[in-house]
């Protein structure tokens, strides 16, 4: 059964005004109206005791409530780092936290300028003075200048009656501009190197107390992170070691302050054995007694996830579950949902929030994990492009730590992310016109259908299609994932993107280009082209094939490009007769020299006379074959006379023979004239 406590005991009207959280002044309240109602004097000396006693409990919690903010705003401060974008934004927050937790009218930070040998405002808060804003101290000058040069706090009550510090008249000017009186400093250190200084001052004499000096310091530390992120995880579990040992100090004075601790407890643990996300979900279950699940970005409920990152904390949707977004730097990662709650204790709520920001820190730390993995992935294959005279044995092992097994046939691919089709006629031979062996009535070579060169999709004049930053980078993101789930490799190079892959058993290298294409295209949401090699049997014994295999891969990319294909995978061996192309001089393959021999023979007379002449008869027969041998069409598409188009076909007529447009000597021309334009795309 609840003891009831009397109310005639002296410390019962301070034990309610300890549980309201009454100002101080409602202390006085019980003895004065004793002393109204002419209580004995026993009584009235019991109160003041009780009193007293009440205060100091009050005082000692006031106490602890402000280390807890404080500590809070340091967690908060390394959270801001974890997901760093604009370093502006994360001092401005800085110097915001400092001025309203040490209460003062402005704070402000300088940094140092090697260079001019001086240090100089960076970001202030509260400031009013446009002077005092644009401020450069000399090394030495005034109390920042002292700091600067001796990095050691230094504290002011009165600046102008200080005579430790060096004045000056711009320093002074500036300073008694703003109105500021009395002023704090703490170094920026990096090391043993003083980068800066933060400053909280007042524009009224203040003595500052060593606790204010300590916690300034610790926003001083945070914003040399800030600028030297390398050691963003180290400070970031500083700030969680601390806030579980402010939790640890008031365990026993709530059950709510318990749970949130034991649940700090339990995270950093998590943080520091390298658990998941859905750990640390497991963890904040327990404690909070519900069933809590963390959602990717895509299964998150959209607005309750909004209003989350809008307003800073978890909040309700729906009757009984709660959201906590996962963020970082501006960008979403995630939520935490716990359900079963139709009520939850503030504590429990910021329980749920610090979990969030946790599980942020997490999903960055298994990102830069994965980022290293590709960089790692990525230098290996660099390696075998560049390097091919590298120990077997080291590649092997460099390899087996990346879980590739490169003794096995491989499959070098070549992939390019391809520009939508914005309709605009090719700058390519043959894109305007639709030249070129079946690109308006047939099939080329190899039952390749149409021609469609430069423009969008490169080749001829045209060159590689327009790819942007972002989608070279979402295509690198998705091919080294690609590389990773089948144990092979994957880089960025010649503004595309290469992969060593393993070809399985009774698997082709025509068919790994194919579905490699559709997946890289499904997950990055547009058409992706891909050239590959013939297979290359065992990359680590002989490292120099994988460059020669890198080589034909980009031909065989070119070759898409130009025959209409992008968006496709294939390899040589997919092209037929323009496989002898492809293939280049790889051990094995012909050198093109057969190729080049059947063009030479076939239409040289033609392509020489316009080298010689810089007439466009090459131009016009690709023209004329793609309307169908029709005159009227082919002075269409070239936009000249149609006489002109005779004198042109007559002066063909006397290069090649009078029977040059019968059926198999025109069947010739056009694959020569295919075979011509697909050489000039693929570099030979």
């Amino acid at each position: 059964m609840p003891v009831t406590m009397p109310d005639d005991r002296p410390e019962a009207p301070y034990l309610e005004l300890l549980v309201r959280g009454a100002p101080a002044e409602a202390y006085e309240r019980p003895v004065l109206r004793a002393r109204a109602d002419k209580a004995p004097a026993d009584r009235l000396a019991a109160l003041e005791r009780a009193k007293l006693l009440a205060l100091r409990v009050r005082g000692e919690l006031e106490g602890r409530r402000r280390r807890e903010a404080e500590l809070s705003a340091l967690y908060e401060t390394a959270h801001d780092l974890a997901g760093l974008r604009d370093l502006d934004a994360v001092l401005q927050a800085i110097v915001q936290r400092a001025r309203s937790l040490l209460g003062t009218e402005v704070a402000y930070l300088t940094l140092n300028d090697p260079t001019a040998g001086d240090t100089y405002m960076r970001v202030t808060d509260g400031s009013v003075s446009a002077r005092f804003q644009q401020l450069r101290l000399g090394m030495g000058e005034g109390l920042g200048g002292l700091v600067a040069q001796t990095a050691r706090p230094y504290v002011t009550e009165s600046y102008f009656h200080d005579p430790r510090f060096q004045h000056t008249h711009t320093i002074d000017a500036g300073v008694r501009d703003e109105g500021l009186v009395a002023i704090l400093g703490v170094p920026l250190l990096l090391g043993s190197g003083v980068i800066g200084v933060l400053f909280a001052a007042d524009r009224r004499a203040r003595v500052f107390e060593r606790e204010q000096t300590a916690l300034l310091g610790s926003f001083a530390a945070h914003a040399a992170v800030a600028i030297d992120t390398a050691h963003l995880l180290a400070e970031t579990r500083t700030a969680l070691a601390e806030l579980e040992a402010a939790n640890e100090i008031i365990r026993d004075r709530s059950r709510v302050i318990e749970r949130a601790s034991e649940v700090h407890d339990r995270l950093t643990e998590l943080v520091l054995r390298g658990g998941g996300v859905h750990d640390v979900a497991d963890a904040v279950a327990e404690v909070l007694s519900g069933s809590v699940e963390f959602l990717e970005v895509d299964e998150a409920p959209a607005a309750a996830v909004d209003r989350s990152r809008a307003d800073g904390h978890a909040v309700r949707d729906g009757e009984e579950d709660w959201v906590a977004a996962v963020s970082a730097g501006g960008e979403l990662l995630g939520a935490l949902v716990l359900r079963g709650h139709p009520r939850l204790d503030p504590m429990d709520q910021r329980t749920l929030e610090r979990a969030a920001m946790v599980t942020s820190l997490l999903q960055l730390a298994r990102r830069s994990a994965g980022e290293a993995e590709q960089r790692v992935r990525g230098e290996l294959l660099d390696d075998l492009l560049d390097t091919p005279d590298r120990e077997p044995r080291l590649l092997r092992e460099r390899a087996a730590r990346l879980r590739a097994d490169l003794d096995t046939p491989h499959v070098v691919l070549a992939a390019g992310i391809e520009a939508p089709d914005t309709g605009t006629p090719a700058a390519g031979p043959g894109a305007a016109h639709g030249s070129g062996p079946g690109a308006a009535h047939g099939s080329g070579p190899g039952g390749i259908s149409g021609s469609r060169s430069g423009g969008a999709y490169g080749g001829g004049s045209g060159g590689a299609p327009a790819e942007d930053a972002e989608g070279r980078r979402r295509l690198w993101s998705a091919a080294s994932h690609l590389a990773v789930t089948r144990h092979g490799l994957a880089a960025t190079r010649d503004g595309g993107t290469v992969l060593l892959l393993p070809l399985a058993d009774r698997d082709t290298a025509d068919a790994l280009a194919r579905r490699t294409a559709r997946q890289l295209g499904t997950a990055v949401h547009a058409a992706v082209t891909v050239g590959a090699s013939a297979p290359v049997p065992a990359p680590a014994a002989r490292p120099g094939e994988v460059a020669a295999g890198y080589a034909e891969a980009r031909r065989c990319l070119a070759a898409l490009r130009v025959l209409g294909r992008a968006g496709e995978g294939a390899a040589a061996e997919d092209f037929g007769f323009l496989g002898l192309l492809l293939a280049g001089t790889r051990e094995g393959a012909p050198d093109g020299t057969g190729v080049q021999d059947f063009v030479t023979r076939t239409v040289g007379a033609v392509i020489d006379y316009d080298e010689r002449r810089g007439t466009e008869l090459i131009r016009t027969l690709d023209a004329y074959f793609a309307g169908g041998m029709s005159p009227a069409r082919t002075k269409d598409a070239l936009h000249v006379h149609v006489n002109t188009v005779a004198q042109r076909l007559e002066r063909v007529g006397r290069l090649l023979g009078p029977d040059w447009q019968s059926p198999a000597r025109s069947l010739e021309i056009q694959l020569a004239l295919r075979l011509h334009r697909l050489a000039s795309a693929v570099g030979y």
